[in-house]
């Protein structure tokens, strides 16, 4: 009996081996020879997988079942193969004509077309990048309609998103950004973006408003930042130099790998600037190394950490007559306090980051990323007022869970996750004596923690319909403790968890028009730096921002796919608005100033003229984007030390219009032409809008001549010239300055140029 019994159980267990066949693979691009992600392999319209981030998938099938398969992608030619079980294939997808609307975007975990993402979202990619000098991202992102970087002295940058510097004296603040799918901003609210280095960066995605759904808190928005990645299987160095003027040079290698199994960067970089103006030294050296690794057709691994370490020096703000006077000059002394050259006024910051992720495809339907990485900042301040020292050791992970399914005609995807951050900041607070740490005057410490729970569904209906429904739970603590005092004096500080949702519906129309519309809640509590800002105090009266944002959108192209139009109307209501204020000897403090009316208008629009291989010139493009904001403050609230309402204001620091207009040529022998020009309106620089920057246009272009030779040696030289109108104008205002020192004034006609060499050594042939 027992002999029967197990002779039948073997039987079904043969059976059930026999019933089913497994088949894997891995799909690239045709012509760039690049892994391609977000494919979908199906039969009879039934989802059966879906590529990964290095075009790895792999499904099964009943014996059965016919083996014909069908492997497609938005603005790839469908292929259907016949396989055989257990053979591991190799696909290479064509691409379809050119369209302007097969811009791949990644945010709210979209992982397709723009076309389809009911968003405000913007992409740099590496033309975009390299339109300018290759010495930073400030005049690319300043391409971008809603979106502004300012940099006061070479490394000193700001970033807005819709008004948000309102917020930031400097740095970049109440912007989330994340590195390689990895949380860049840390615990505290704060982004030390000029500790990357320009060749850190291939893609830039910017999503504007709250990014409630998926990112947490926050009313300024969401950048995604992606190094460079390349999977051709290939061994390659690349050499760059450039220079130009004010003594502007770098210098950055790379050495990259890879294989059928994994592929690995190696950077180095260093760059060095003189700076237009007295005190604005800047030098950068910067390592990084990057891998990836296909473990299996299921798992890949990713590594990326960095070392950087940055000094550079701050000449702080001038007057308008100094301005006037001589805009080269650092700030000057006055009968009671220094100037910026006599105290050495500098920041050095060093940053180590080191991350890991995961990226695992259970099967068709389920897959998980997850990511934990650890940063170390060591900072030392010498300013005009005081002498900081800062330490802040953080660390942090973060899970995404997607499901996708199909039921019938309705097509959809569930995300869900966490996020969990935690940061130590101590910052000791020293006299200056011309540069010289002195007495010590504060020593504090400040423990960070905070998480958010997000999840998030897609629905692809019939008629062509997309629905978007998500939301975030939001949690920030902060545990201060001050150790220069006796008694220490300690305070715990925890703002009321919210829930922040969001909702949106896209309507797509005959494949190359859709209009959408969106509506999302922000919730952004104080960073570090506002609850205990230069002044010195720990601020627990501060409140969270809390908005309402509105938006509506249409995007499509027409005449062949050749013209792309990109249009966003928004309306953003802010309650508890946090501005900065100054005191008497400059330092920096933040208070609540009510509500504001944020409405606004982005346009992109772009003509691709020419797009022929057998044409001499076998690329022409032309772009214009444009910038209408209507900020305004709402039911401002006095402060004792004010003796009028500045309700009605215009939002300090925003231009209502700015205007970008660029042209791009390529030949097919390798020469290219980039050319650019920037209309941006004044500026108010108080909240009492008594003062304003002058608008001010920027005329600049980029020539150059790229070409591999015999598919082993890459050559590019390139010259260019940035403001050629020679305008004297501010980039990097100081908002609500002490003494109407509002001023930080930007190079005058200056030029660059710059050379790289790539050697390939090793190619592996296909499979």
């Amino acid at each position: 009996m027992n002999k029967f019994l197990l002779l039948f159980i073997f039987s079904i267990w043969g059976q059930s081996l026999i019933a089913q066949s497994s088949f894997s693979g891995r799909v690239y691009d045709a012509e760039t020879q690049l892994a391609l992600s977000a494919v979908s392999i199906s039969q009879n319209n039934r989802l059966l997988a879906v590529s990964d981030s290095a075009g790895f998938f792999s499904f099964t099938l009943a014996n059965e079942d016919s083996s014909q398969i069908q492997i497609s992608k938005i603005g790839y030619q469908t292929q259907t193969l016949v396989w055989q079980s257990g053979v591991f294939q190799t696909i290479y997808l064509q691409k379809l004509g050119f369209q302007l609307n097969e811009i791949i975007v990644q945010g709210y975990e979209n992982n397709r077309p723009l076309l389809e993402v009911a968003a405000a979202i913007a992409t740099l990619k590496p033309a975009d990048l390299e339109r300018f000098n290759n010495a930073s991202i400030v005049s690319a992102m300043n391409t971008l309609p809603g979106v502004r970087m300012e940099e006061r002295s070479p490394g000193s940058f700001r970033l807005a998103i819709r008004g948000s510097a309102l917020r930031s004296p400097f740095n970049v603040r109440n912007v989330k950004m994340y590195w390689n799918d990895m949380p860049l901003t840390d615990a505290g609210g704060n982004t030390y973006l000029n500790g990357l280095d320009f060749n850190n960066l291939q893609n830039i995605e910017v999503i504007k408003g709250p990014g409630a759904s998926l990112y947490g808190a926050g009313t300024g928005g969401v950048v995604l930042l992606q190094s460079p990645q390349s999977r051709k299987p290939q061994t390659d160095l690349q050499i760059t130099s450039l220079s130009g003027s004010y003594g502007l040079f770098g210098v950055n290698g790379v050495l990259h790998t890879t294989s059928q199994k994994q592929s690995t960067r190696l950077m180095y970089a260093h760059q060095q600037a003189d700076g237009y103006r007295e005190q604005t030294q800047m030098r950068r050296d910067v390592i990084n190394w990057q891998s990836q690794i296909w473990a299996s057709e299921k798992r890949t691994l990713n590594f990326n950490v960095f070392y950087s370490d940055l000094y550079y020096q701050t000449p702080g703000g001038l007057t308008n007559a100094q301005f006037l006077a001589n805009p080269r000059q650092a700030r000057p002394a006055t009968p009671v306090i220094r100037g910026a050259v006599e105290q050495q006024a500098a920041i050095a910051l060093k940053t180590f980051y080191g991350g890991v992720s995961q990226e695992y495809q259970f099967n068709a339907h389920w897959s998980n990323r997850t990511a934990i990485y650890f940063t170390y900042n060591q900072v030392e301040n010498p300013s005009i007022r005081n002498y900081e020292r800062r330490i802040e050791p953080g660390f942090g992970g973060r899970s995404v869970t997607n499901y996708q399914f199909m039921k019938g005609k309705i097509k959809g995807k569930v995300s869900f996750g966490g996020e969990f951050q935690y940061g130590f900041n101590n910052t000791r607070v020293f006299g200056n004596r011309l540069g010289q740490s002195d007495t010590l005057q504060t020593d504090d410490e400040i423990r960070t923690t905070i998480y958010n729970l997000f999840a998030q569904t897609e629905l692809d209906l019939p008629q062509q319909f997309y629905v978007t429904i998500g939301g975030s739970y939001n949690q920030l603590i902060y545990n201060y403790l001050r150790l220069s005092q006796v008694p220490n004096d300690a305070h715990r500080l925890s703002f009321v968890p919210v829930f922040s949702p969001r909702i949106a519906l896209l309507k797509k129309i005959k494949n190359n028009w859709s209009i959408y519309g969106s509506l999302s809640r922000g919730f952004s509590p104080p960073t570090i730096a506002e609850v205990r800002p230069s002044e010195g105090s720990f601020n627990r009266s501060l409140q969270p921002e809390k908005g309402t944002n509105y938006e509506i959108g249409i995007r499509g192209n027409w005449w062949q796919n050749k013209i792309q139009l990109d249009l966003t109307g928004f309306a953003l209501d802010l309650q508890e608005t946090i501005v900065v204020r100054r005191t008497q000897d400059g330092a920096d403090f933040f208070v609540n100033a009510g509500n504001t009316r944020q409405r606004g208008l982005e346009a992109s629009l772009a003509h691709q003229i020419i797009k022929d291989k057998t044409l001499i010139i076998n690329d022409l493009r032309f772009f214009l984007n444009y910038t209408y904001n209507d900020f305004r403050f709402k039911n401002y609230q006095k402060q004792a030390q004010q003796l009028e309402d500045f309700s009605g204001n215009w939002l300090t620091g925003v231009a209502p219009h700015i205007a970008i207009v660029g042209l791009d040529l390529q030949t097919n022998i390798g020469f290219y032409l980039n050319f650019t020009y920037n209309f941006t309106d004044r500026i108010p620089l108080n909240d009492a809008n008594t003062f304003f920057a002058s608008g001010y246009r920027l005329l600049g272009g980029r020539v150059g001549y790229r070409k591999i030779f015999a598919d082993q040696i890459g050559f590019e030289v390139w010259l260019g010239i940035d403001n050629a109108l020679n305008e004297a104008y501010s980039l990097g205002n100081d908002l609500n300055a002490v003494g109407n020192r509002f001023f930080n004034p930007a190079a005058d006609r200056n030029f660059f140029g710059g050379l790289r060499l790539q050697w390939i050594w090793k190619k592996q042939s296909k499979k």
